[in-house]
């Protein structure tokens, strides 16, 4: 979602930390592989092209815009989601990402919050077109 809105080096950016994301919990579900691709593809990067893991020391200045982080940790927070379980070393560290880039604990919750909500819709939306 709005990952075009990105420059290249935040696309590259973003890209490791969902890396970091889908490594967190050791399990690396097809259903991240496919939205993994899925980011490529909005992203307009090759789909051979390999993340790996992005230190985040420095991240907040790639980001450099509110609405940006705001892109990156939604798109983030959609993958963790991806896998049907919300891992507490995925929430630990989308929490790390969203305190280096400024974004308070309460604005995180209302992030999360609203991606649950996407992810269920998304889900009713399946449903409803099953034959």
């Amino acid at each position: 979602m709005w990952l075009k809105s990105l420059t290249d080096e935040q696309r590259e950016a973003l890209l490791g930390l969902a890396h970091n994301v889908v490594v967190s919990d050791g399990i690396l579900d097809p259903n991240e592989e496919d939205m993994l691709d899925e980011f490529k593809r909005e992203m307009a990067l090759k789909p051979d092209i390999v993340s790996d893991y992005l230190e985040l020391e420095g991240i907040g200045k790639v980001f450099d815009s509110r609405r940006a982080r705001t892109v990156a940790v939604l798109n983030l927070l959609r993958l963790s989601y991806v896998d049907g379980a919300f891992e507490i070393e995925e929430e630990c560290l989308l929490k790390e990402v969203s305190r280096a880039f400024g974004i308070s604990d309460a604005d995180f919750a209302l992030m999360d919050n609203w991606v649950r909500r996407l992810v269920g819709l998304e889900q009713e939306a399946r449903d409803l077109m099953a034959p």
